[in-house]
């Protein structure tokens, strides 16, 4: 049984029992999270598909910790003009493992 969800603007393929980082919420570590924008759920083969969400489906979650990923190097060149500029950005996120599915 797996489901997709979305959160944080972006959607994820989901299990119960799968460890996901996904864009930072505001939640301790251990808090429950219920997410309810289900965008698909299959289960035996059978497969429903929301317009655009299930209504009634549900995907729940366990917070593990809060936390930022390795640091993106953003580097802007132009040739024989001497410039260069360099950036970086690390993003913050939350990591969860996915505890049940309903639909």
């Amino acid at each position: 049984m797996y489901a997709v969800i979305q959160t944080g603007g972006k959607q994820y393929r989901v299990e119960e029992g799968t460890y996901l980082k996904i864009e930072k919420l505001e939640l301790g570590t251990g808090d429950s999270i219920e997410f309810d924008k289900v965008l698909m759920i299959e289960s035996d083969g059978n497969v429903q598909i929301g317009l655009p969400f299930i209504e009634g489906g549900k995907v729940t979650a366990t917070v593990l910790s809060q936390g930022r990923h390795k640091k993106i190097r953003i580097i802007k060149f132009k040739r024989r003009k001497h410039h260069m500029k360099q950036m970086g950005h690390r993003q913050y996120y939350t990591e969860i493992q996915i505890t049940g599915i309903s639909a």
